[in-house]
């Protein structure tokens, strides 16, 4: 809160490599050896780890590392041979491990080079990314995962999002477009999509700010019931309602995805169900729930759209996004995706990948970001800063090398046999 030093960083270690102060001896044969180990198992990407005796290891010959990671002391060397997808986001923001050259650069060799993922085998998928305590979705667990992130404080986001507060995927027409247009752009291109209809009611499920159900409501003329389970969010959706008029026609309610179904069957189903940014904080052993949630409040004739990240072959978090970012967070896979919809009368009509708006989008959102850092290191901290620095350009670097996508998924009841002859309309 404005004021409040909070960090989300704890347990973070100390810059202090010793009681004693002494320089660490050179690296032994040893570590030099499992260090490459990591290397190769990371899929020699095209960096460098630079040793606290200036040694090297990485790339060999005519390979030239575009990036570099500075490892300062033996204890910070075993933290991540131990757990490097935990201990490198944690001492990169605790100011142990510095890069040599830009941010962005480094983890975009590293990710696009795939150690880890599910092609490196077993083993690089233990070494790389090694698995860690899950935050459970449950009822209580969600309200808590949800509060680690979204309730932050409506200030520190006001800071770097866009007017509206959209804090998902934006679109953009044209690459140069700014980023309130850009968001406006996607919330417009959502509403076509859907084909909204004056005097249709919507389900949101995960309404964020509420900028997406006032826009439906402002905009096209429908109802909307909007669920969320973030008590700073919803205040601020329904203070933006009562000062736009649409107390009436936008109802933003405290409570969890799944009593979205119980809520339907007692008020009656809904037109069109949407989801956007959402379902990637379900969990994918709540992927059937979910689906039944959708089952539940949409009529026998209703359509639909969900807007997730997603992963191309399903694999893990990375731990340390898990643990102090994003916990309880899952990107399913386009056919898991799929398979949520199709057992519940319900057919997949329309498939778009924004992989790239969502990176154009991170850009503007860690520019904006950098440009109040020493303000949010006032509030927080700076490991703080440097966290969350590097989860906006993580982020980026997933989507620029096809780690992460962006799917929309437009669906239909089986009933609803209406389907548009070409995607023409949505772009004229």
């Amino acid at each position: 809160m404005p004021g409040d030093k909070r960090s989300a960083f704890l347990d973070l270690p100390t810059a202090q490599t010793g009681a004693s102060g002494r320089a660490d001896s050179p690296p032994s044969a040893l570590e030099r050896w499992l260090l490459a180990k990591l290397f190769g198992l990371m899929g020699q990407p095209a960096i460098r780890f630079v040793l606290w005796d200036q040694s090297t290891v990485g790339p060999e010959g005519a390979n030239e590392a575009v990036s570099g990671l500075h490892i300062p002391s033996r204890r910070v060397l075993w933290r991540l041979l131990r757990n490097p997808g935990l201990n490198f986001g944690d001492d990169y923001s605790a100011g142990l491990l510095m890069i040599e050259g830009e941010l962005r650069d480094f983890l975009e060799a590293v990710y696009g080079a795939g150690g880890g993922s599910p092609r490196s085998g077993p083993l690089g998928r233990y070494a790389v990314n090694r698995p860690t305590w899950r935050r459970p979705n449950s009822l209580s667990g969600s309200k808590r995962n949800i509060h680690h992130h979204y309730d932050l404080g409506n200030h520190f986001y006001r800071l770097w999002l866009d007017a509206d507060m959209v804090y998902t995927c934006a679109y953009f027409p044209q690459p140069q477009d700014d980023l309130e247009t850009a968001q406006r752009a996607k919330m417009d291109l959502i509403c076509r999509k859907l084909r909204l209809r004056p005097g249709e009611l919507v389900i949101e499920a995960g309404c964020g700010w509420g900028s997406l159900a006032l826009y439906m409501a402002r905009h096209y003329g429908v109802r909307v019931r909007a669920y969320n389970i973030s008590r700073e969010q919803l205040a601020f959706a329904r203070d933006r309602a009562h000062e736009q008029g649409l107390d009436g026609r936008v109802e933003f309610i405290e409570a969890d995805y799944r009593e979205i179904g119980e809520d339907a069957a007692r008020r009656g189903p809904c037109d069109v169900f949407v989801s956007v940014g959402m379902l990637e904080h379900v969990g994918r052993a709540h992927h059937r729930g979910f689906g039944g949630v959708i089952d539940r409040c949409l009529s026998a004739s209703g359509r639909g759209l969900i807007h997730s990240i997603s992963q191309p072959e399903p694999r893990p978090v990375n731990p340390w996004l898990e643990r102090r970012i994003f916990p309880g967070g899952y990107p399913p896979t386009l056919r898991e995706m799929a398979a949520i919809l199709e057992p519940r009368r319900c057919v997949v009509t329309d498939v778009e990948n924004l992989r790239l708006h969502y990176a154009k989008t991170l850009e503007h959102w860690l520019a904006r970001f950098e440009d109040h850092a020493k303000q949010i290191a006032a509030t927080y901290d700076e490991s703080f800063v440097r966290a969350w620095r590097l989860y906006l350009t993580a982020s980026i670097a997933n989507f620029t090398t096809n780690a992460l996508q962006l799917y929309q998924i437009t669906f239909s009841r089986v009933a609803q046999c209406e389907v548009p002859w070409t995607r023409a309309d949505l772009y004229s």
